[in-house]
């Protein structure tokens, strides 16, 4: 329901020829990835995961049918919270890398409130052990340097579908991704608490707190 929701909002802005091909680049890139590393041979570029039933059926007995929706999701919703937040430099010549930069550490954010959700609360998926001693719930620092990247090429593929080629009026902010990013975050952060894991909690509100403030900044430019 939230990536048809995702995926709906953009039709007031965009036609369905732009939308659903930016859908699909989100959707293969990221579920194919996935399924790489939860190949026990390669483990890339996440680090090893082994996926459970609660996950859903898998496609291709590789990856469940879910993730490649979350990452239209993740993907998505990013952007648009990125789009409020950088309305005042939305002229500016380098606009458009901020907007890509911004997507990925906002989709790298989405994964960090993510891991325990999928992790302790849902068991959607189970890190290996790794040589790396660091980790959030189970994932190392190298899952999270693959969602950079993975969100990075994402957006280098999907950004000239999601440009908006019609003339239009800039000055009406969309909130929609931001309500999507907020309902995600209070659904993690009260999955966490009833199992009294604080640390995802707080960081979890924090991160809501701290993209709403800087939304909200933007939007009102």
């Amino acid at each position: 329901m939230a990536a048809v929701a995702s995926v709906a909002a953009l039709h007031r802005q965009l036609p369905w020829q732009n939308i659903l091909p930016a859908a699909l680049i989100a959707a293969t890139i990221g579920g194919i990835a996935h399924g790489l590393s939860a190949n026990r041979d390669l483990a890339l570029p996440f680090g090893p995961l082994v996926f459970c039933p609660a996950a859903g059926g898998k496609i291709f007995n590789a990856v469940p049918w879910t993730v490649p929706l979350l990452w239209v999701i993740a993907i998505f919703n990013a952007r648009g919270v990125a789009r409020l937040i950088l309305r005042p430099w939305r002229k500016v010549k380098n606009y458009g890398y901020w907007l890509i930069g911004l997507t990925a550490a906002l989709a790298v954010a989405f994964d960090l409130a993510l891991e325990p959700f999928a992790c302790s609360t849902k068991r959607f998926w189970l890190w290996q052990p790794t040589k790396i001693s660091l980790t959030w719930q189970g994932a190392t620092p190298l899952n999270f340097l693959g969602w950079t990247f993975l969100a990075l090429l994402i957006m280098a593929f999907a950004t000239p579908s999601l440009i908006r080629k019609q003339p239009g009026n800039p000055s009406a902010p969309d909130w929609h991704p931001l309500g999507l990013w907020l309902g995600a975050l209070l659904l993690f952060a009260t999955a966490a608490a009833r199992l009294g894991l604080w640390g995802p909690v707080i960081v979890d509100s924090s991160l809501a707190a701290v993209t709403t403030g800087f939304a909200l900044r933007g939007a009102k430019w």
